[in-house]
């Protein structure tokens, strides 16, 4: 049976930006009526001290330009400054009490951890026999690595990360058997960080190898055909007290012979000269060949291929320069196919020869829809494609020519498809908004699809209404949206509802399950999700069209998507919540400024705030590609005109903000978070509350603990539904 949650006429009278609570009700006549339930008081903030210091810019409109930064002093590692790390306890104990008060907090997490409580599997891969994939029991903090033999064998557990640490913060960040199954090299994340370190399991005996490798970051593990060893990249050791804030330079590809010291690895590919230049080695499916990718930043890349069998071979340049995206999707002998955006906005699979790498012809022609992964399966090529962002899949012989399209169970993501050339089986995931990622096993020869592993739930799918619309942007673009709902929930013109976003980096937003959002929709909420410009929904077009000096369309996009929610009926402004992470987290900030006026409460998370030093730390000068240079001064006008840092509005009121992050975030340094909400409390922004959550022994996302997934949802869940007045019983 459905919990009862519902949605109170009396709280959605409320003020959405007060944080003062409710006036008891009196009945007619001296009559007693429930009252409304209190909320909590109005936050005292912690002092950040302002310090005077100002940096000089170029603009291309006004010249040399003064730009202040009080709290540069805030960019410090929490684990080096004092002064930070007591400012960020003095934060989490206003942000603590505020929430604490929230009504329905604790109830909230109880419902989240019985709908979390599933089981959920990764995609399998199969070597020499034996199907390797992850299991998570429903509430482990960590998913733990199975390995059974063949398709009927027994699973059992070969990696458990959860026995690694109490709070569940040290995580297995990904696995790579050897070819014949025999060994698994596996990466392990601790705190949330992005680097790594790889260690070797034999799978037979559970024993763990003494090889240990460090400083590894962005790096896919690729063993060596005869399984002596595996392929990484690494960057060099940072210095003490740096580990989490200095830029990540001079990354370079690795060869690592099993039993020896990691002193003693082989260095295959690096460029002194050009240290910015990232390297990235996958060997390839027959095992002779090393392809080797090249970037600098997270759009383009250049490719190159070296033979591994030729003693003292060169590699040969594939593709030159960072003007293109190309993946390797496999090889017959010398002849190569990759899928490429060259003179392909929607991405293109082309056949090549490695004598002659420069004649290129298309194996499947660009659509009209983006091509979004390829792979070479059992004879044939797999070709995953969006169709207004949902998933369709279609198989094709190496010539090209269509032999099946994959019926998939609905409107959703199909994720997979990976396996050897030379295997007759395939394995996908499929979910949507409401099903959670089942694991399908498909016969690529004859068609046949049946459940690998799927999940027993909690919840009925069919309680939970998809449909996407579309509506009108800058320039006439028309921008789709899923909207997704309870079956009891219609609209009235005041449903509390969570718009998120992202609108970046070439990533789209899919309609894929998360439970989170479930439990959202569940309480009676309404869940949006915008596929604004900036990602790849549409292909590379999308993605230009919300970058660098477009930037502006992705805010517009998303005040345009909050607008048509509240014409259409869904919602107002005084019920309207929005979220958004990362890149999504700017998203929030520059929007909440933009139109303060639109949004009731905002959940920036990990977000990219001061947009004129983003390329100061760690990750963050990968970005330029995308947002262009502070150091640009045609581009300086553009970050300085939106930085959400530096473009907070004062003398009205401010949508009431959760902002989030961590402490071991080195993708997106939490200095970010720190400025902005110093800044934000430090303004003159009406009288809703402006606080930070600040993670600890957490980073960016990756390998957060369930327990602490669920603490900071029922946070997040507790605050919007306060502010926009859903009411929780």
């Amino acid at each position: 049976m459905r919990t009862a949650f519902v949605i109170a006429a009396s709280l959605i009278a409320l003020a959405a930006c007060s944080p003062e609570p409710a006036p008891e009700a009196n009945g007619v006549n001296g009559a007693e009526v429930e009252a409304a339930p209190r909320g909590p008081s109005a936050p005292v903030y912690p002092e950040s001290r302002a310090s005077d210091q100002r940096d000089t810019y170029q603009s291309a409109a006004l010249g040399e330009v003064a730009i202040a930064d009080p709290y540069r002093w805030l960019e410090a590692d929490v684990r080096v400054s004092d002064e930070v790390a007591d400012w960020v306890r003095a934060q989490q104990d206003v942000t603590n009490a505020y929430l604490e008060e929230l009504p329905g907090r604790s109830r909230i997490a109880e419902r989240l951890t019985e709908l979390w409580n599933y089981e959920r599997y990764g995609l399998p891969s199969e070597r020499g026999g034996r199907y390797f994939f992850t299991r998570n029991d429903g509430l482990q903090n960590q998913s733990v690595l199975m390995v059974q033999e063949g398709l009927d064998g027994e699973p059992r557990v070969l990696i458990d990360p959860n026995t690694w640490s109490d709070d569940g913060t040290i995580a297995l960040a990904g696995s790579v058997a050897s070819s014949d199954g025999s060994l698994v090299a596996y990466l392990i994340q601790e705190g949330g960080s992005d680097w790594r370190t790889i260690r070797v399991i034999d799978v037979d005996t559970g024993q763990v190898l003494d090889d240990e490798i460090r400083w590894v970051k962005f790096s896919p593990l690729s063993w060596a055909k005869d399984g002596s060893g595996f392929f990484y990249s690494r960057y060099p050791e940072p210095a003490p007290g740096e580990e989490f804030t200095s830029l990540n330079m001079d990354q370079a590809i690795y060869f690592h012979a099993l039993g020896t010291d990691q002193s003693e690895d082989r260095l295959i590919q690096a460029d002194p000269d050009n240290p910015e230049v990232s390297w990235r080695g996958s060997v390839s499916h027959d095992g002779r060949y090393l392809v080797i990718n090249s970037s600098t930043g997270t759009d383009g890349n250049g490719v190159w291929i070296l033979d591994l069998d030729a003693e003292g071979a060169e590699p040969v340049e594939i593709f030159q320069g960072f003007a293109n995206n190309h993946s390797y999707v496999g090889n017959v002998g010398e002849t190569f196919l990759f899928r490429t955006d060259l003179d392909a906005p929607n991405q293109r699979v082309v056949a090549l020869e490695l004598s002659d790498p420069s004649v290129r012809r298309d194996v499947i022609a660009q659509g009209d829809f983006p091509i979004t992964s390829a792979s070479h399966a059992g004879g044939h090529l797999i070709v995953q494609t969006m169709r207004d962002v949902a998933s369709a899949v279609t198989i094709h012989d190496l010539d090209g020519a269509l032999v099946r399209e994959v019926e998939l169970p609905g409107l959703g993501v199909a994720a997979g498809f990976a396996s050897n050339p030379d295997s007759a089986e395939t394995f996908f995931s499929f979910s949507s908004f409401n099903q959670p990622g089942a694991l399908y096993r498909h016969e690529i020869d004859t068609g046949e699809t049946e459940v690998f592993r799927a999940p027993e739930l909690t919840f009925d799918p069919d309680d939970y209404v998809v449909s996407q619309v579309f509506f009108e942007s800058t320039g006439a673009v028309q921008v789709p949206m899923f909207i997704v709902h309870h079956r009891d929930v219609t609209p009235d013109g005041a449903r509390p509802t969570l718009l998120f976003g992202y609108g970046g980096f070439n990533i789209p937003m899919r309609p894929g399950f998360d439970v989170r959002r479930l439990q959202w929709m569940e309480m009676g909420g309404v869940f949006a999700l915008a596929n604004i410009r900036g990602g790849s929904e549409y292909g590379r077009d999308w993605h230009d069209g919300g970058r660098l000096a477009e930037k502006q369309n992705v805010f517009d996009d998303f005040i345009n998507a909050a607008e048509h929610l509240i014409e259409t009926g869904w919602t107002s402004p005084a019920n309207l919540a929005i979220e958004g992470r990362s890149n999504g987290g700017l998203l929030v900030g520059a929007v909440s400024n933009q139109r303060p006026d639109l949004f009731a409460a905002g959940l920036p998370g990990v977000g990219v705030m001061d947009m004129l030093r983003f390329n100061q730390f760690t990750a963050g000068r990968f970005w330029v590609s995308d947002y262009g240079s502070p150091q640009d001064p045609a581009m300086f006008d553009v970050l300085y005109a939106y930085s959400p840092l530096h473009n907070i509005p004062e003398g009205q009121g401010y949508p009431a903000t959760l902002i989030t992050t961590a402490d071991t975030d080195d993708r997106v340094v939490p200095g970010h978070s720190f400025k902005f909400a110093a800044a934000l409390q430090a303004a003159d922004t009406g009288e809703a509350p402006t606080l930070i959550r600040i993670e600890t022994s957490a980073g960016h996302g990756a390998g957060t603990p369930v327990s602490k997934l669920i603490e900071e949802t029922a946070d997040k869940w507790a605050f919007i539904a306060w502010h926009t007045g859903l009411a929780i019983e």
